[in-house]
């Protein structure tokens, strides 16, 4: 009864969509709800570090910077400061896959958001002045987050063990040397590249009249010319042919260790198996790992498991950060322990109903405010070519069977499969 009526609030949820695409490219899906006079804007385009090359890694969360700098119209500074002169606000990630932009504004706000963002399409600026100051910026983030950060260090560490090939393997900010050396020319060709209309979807979710935002649409949007054919990504990754390991020297108080293994690409069936597996062994206190790794044998203060969708082929990845005086190898013995046990024995009835039920959860939360509506669909739209996809996520969650994760497990989380990456506490100034 209770997943019938989940089926059923996605099903209203989806009549309401209302999807359109300008002449020049851009398209656009807007879902209407009055229910609070308020607004989510966001901006999908299509690229991603994924899209990068060596030479210019980081250049596309570089550039999610650069968006914030000025247009034409609206000079330094004046995005933000108009937004929020009408109560709203705006921000921006950047994935391996993706770049998206949104505002949240209320209702009465949206003409003024759309000229806001169709100006800094049609026309940013892109000076030797703002890029230098990003550059900046970013280095210095670089610098805290992966050069300075024991997680951020071993997780760009296992990327590169992972992929030989494929640009996964270079973290999304970038190598220094490549942000050092990023020239306007670069940004320039990257703009013209990606941030054209044809390699963008809007999605709007709110207060919204459809007609009438259509309109806006197409008055501010409609004369920004199409770009070029987008550069193909190669995915000329190797096959794996045994383990790989790497070994961190750090200060740190503990011992950490980072387990990898390759999975699918986001619309290989198997890919939604493995947000199951996930869960039953690393998502929660009642959690396999956790549960073993943490409470009982208390070899590890943590334990995450992330199984991430990804365009191209991803990883899942375990992390353990240790307690004092705990050896890795008795710690990665203990994990495999767990590990083998799912491929030998398969999990338990109320584990996959769980995982199951708390997925389940998750989808429907999301579309719980309008930014969590408008970013969901979005990214259905950008993994799998529609937002409908993703419409179908609890059917396929329940079809799931316990056979159908053990078969999965046995054909991704093999031995001779594992990329490791363990860090080792040095005294401070070692190094």
């Amino acid at each position: 009864m209770v997943r019938a009526r989940f089926s059923s609030a996605l099903k209203k949820l989806s009549k309401r969509v209302v999807e359109k695409t300008l002449p020049n490219g851009l398209k656009v899906r807007l879902y209407p709800d009055s229910t609070i006079p308020v607004f989510s804007y966001q901006t999908f385009f299509n690229v991603g570090s994924r899209n990068e090359r060596p030479g210019i890694t980081g250049i596309s969360h570089l550039f999610e910077h650069m968006m914030f700098n000025g247009s034409k119209k609206f000079g330094p500074g004046q995005f933000d400061k108009k937004l929020e002169s009408q109560g709203g606000h705006s921000n921006a990630y950047t994935s391996f896959d993706m770049t998206v932009y949104y505002d949240n504004a209320a209702s009465e706000a949206l003409e003024t958001v759309i000229d806001l963002e169709s100006d800094r399409m049609r026309s940013l600026l892109i000076t030797n002045k703002t890029l230098e100051t990003e550059r900046q910026v970013v280095l210095e983030e670089r610098s805290m987050r992966v050069d300075n950060d024991i997680m951020g260090m071993m997780d760009e560490e296992l990327s590169a063990l992972v992929w030989k090939a494929h640009p996964y393997r270079w973290p999304i900010i970038g190598y220094a040397g490549d942000i050092a050396a990023i020239s306007r020319e670069d940004c320039l060709d990257f703009f013209r590249t990606y941030y054209a209309p044809n390699n963008a979807t809007l999605f709007v979710a709110g207060d919204i009249d459809v007609e009438a935002t259509f309109r806006l649409l197409k008055k501010y949007y409609g004369k920004i010319p199409s770009g070029p054919p987008l550069p193909p990504v190669v995915d000329a990754e190797p096959p794996q042919r045994g383990e790989r390991r790497a070994e961190i020297h750090f200060p740190a108080q503990a011992p950490y260790v980072m387990v990898a293994w390759r999975g699918p690409q986001v619309t290989h069936e198997d890919n939604l198996v493995l947000d199951v597996l996930q869960f039953v062994l690393g998502v929660g206190h009642s959690s396999r790992l956790v549960r073993s790794l943490v409470f009982e044998k208390e070899v590890a203060v943590s334990v995450s498991v992330h199984w991430a969708w990804r365009i191209n082929p991803g990883s899942f990845v375990v992390a353990m950060e240790l307690r004092p005086g705990v050896s890795p190898k008795e710690a990665e013995r203990m994990l495999y322990e767990e590990v083998d046990s799912v491929l030998q024995n398969g999990i338990q009835k109320k584990e996959l109903e769980k995982a199951v039920n708390n997925l389940s959860i998750q989808v429907l939360e999301s579309f719980s405010t309008y930014q969590g509506c408008a970013q969901s669909l979005g990214c259905y739209e950008m993994y799998w070519g529609s937002w409908r996809e993703g419409m179908k996520l609890l059917s396929r969650y329940a079809a799931i069977g316990q056979q159908a994760v053990q078969e999965c497990a046995q054909r991704y989380l093999k031995a001779e499969l594992r990329n490791v990456v363990t860090l080792l506490p040095t005294e401070q100034g070692e190094i």
